[in-house]
């Protein structure tokens, strides 16, 4: 019986927790063999090798060994490396995941060598195309054959785009896979006792994004929000490299704001899960907060999740100092109820696997299809039709 190829492209932190449950459910399926390429956009062990020990990710197939540069330089030597690969492997479909350069890039390369692609976490739309990531995402999404969507808003912004519906498939999210399978083990991490963290006694806070760590002002602006914050709730801040760079000409934080090395997954998942409130710029903490019903301030004027804010955890907070600390102070007087949405449900990657099954016409093996059928998504998408 022949096997159906699929290449799985990752290259940054947050591909990582995407890539594993289904890399992993993938090569349980008789009818799909893998090659897992690691572009190393992100490549020390902080932000790369403990990541693979933590999600169990075996050793990938290929390294491209792209690290760092500008938007450019990263994308077109991630498309040098790649081409080979694909010329070599000839893949029946690529996999890419989220909305980093490595995604972008390998979608292209895998698209002008005519070869089935698919973009997963699919249809995310912040509406602000001065984010890099926004135009990485719409240009994923509109070559892409296949589009696995997270949530109901990707969908739906896929179909206004001209998407025909036949090509969207809302499987639900993997990251949520990742923490459900991880929470027993994170739980079993040291790391509160390392930091002398106690449960439920302190926030957390993440920050990275260029827009936000970049610029003095408005670093300025958040770091003051956070200092007040910290006033009346101690504070752990895992630092960004390129956040700790910045933080070099910031006039010293107080101790109730903890500055701690960037932590592997599972470290970081311990300390979310002990956590009572969660200031964040990340998409993908936007959603585990959610999923784990954690109170969470995105420190971001837009969000590209919207279904975190519709029914889950998460308030924007704005990037002044004063919309915070009044989204933080809203927070505190009337916490939102929340609930997990539809199909966050820790078996994305069993939908995921029954899409590309019926999409690659590979065997079905039942006891790995799970409930879900490509059908289902259909039926749900007849309605909205297509705008083409």
């Amino acid at each position: 019986m022949r096997k159906n190829k699929l290449i799985l492209v990752a290259g940054a932190r947050p591909n990582f927790m995407k890539i594993a449950p289904l890399l992993r459910r993938v090569r349980e399926h008789r009818g799909f063999e893998t090659r897992l390429v690691h572009t190393g956009q992100h490549y020390d062990d902080q932000l790369s090798a403990c990541f693979f020990r933590d999600l169990n990710l075996p050793e990938p197939h290929y390294c491209l060994h792209v690290r760092s540069g500008s938007d450019a330089q990263q994308k077109a030597q991630v498309m040098k490396r790649l081409e080979p690969v694909f010329t070599a492997e000839k893949p029946d479909g690529v996999i890419v995941v989220g909305d980093v350069n490595s995604t972008v890039a390998a979608a292209v390369v895998a698209v002008k060598m005519q070869i089935p692609t698919i973009h997963v976490e699919a249809g995310l739309r912040s509406m602000d195309r001065s984010m890099p990531e926004e135009i990485n995402r719409v240009i994923t999404d509109c070559i892409s054959d296949v589009l696995l969507v997270t949530e109901e808003s990707g969908r739906q912004n896929l179909l206004r785009e001209g998407i025909v519906s036949d090509r969207i498939h809302l499987v639900g999210n993997l990251m949520i896979d990742s923490l459900q399978q991880s929470l027993a083990t994170a739980r079993r991490s040291g790391i509160l006792e390392r930091v002398s963290a106690k449960p439920q006694a302190y926030g957390l806070v993440t920050l990275h994004r260029p827009a936000n760590v970049d610029h003095f002002e408005q670093l300025d602006e958040i770091l003051g929000a956070i200092v007040d914050i910290a006033q009346s709730l101690p504070l752990y801040f895992p630092v960004h490299p390129r956040t700790r760079t910045q933080l070099a000409s910031y006039p010293g934080l107080p101790e109730r704001v903890c500055l701690l090395d960037p932590l592997g997954y599972l470290d970081f998942l311990c300390l979310m899960l002990n956590s009572a409130v969660v200031l964040t710029d990340s998409g993908g903490v936007q959603e585990e907060t959610t999923a784990l019903g954690i109170p969470c301030l995105t420190l971001r004027n837009n969000t590209e999740r919207p279904i975190t804010i519709d029914e889950g955890t998460n308030v924007l907070a704005g990037t002044r100092k004063s919309t915070i600390l009044a989204a933080w102070a809203e927070m505190r007087q009337s916490p939102k109820p929340a609930r997990v949405p539809k199909f966050w449900d820790g078996t994305a990657a069993a939908r995921c696997v029954s899409v590309l099954e019926q999409y690659f016409g590979a065997n079905t093996d039942p006891s790995l299809s799970g409930e879900y059928s490509l059908q289902d998504t259909r039926t749900s998408v007849v309605a909205a039709g297509s705008i083409l």
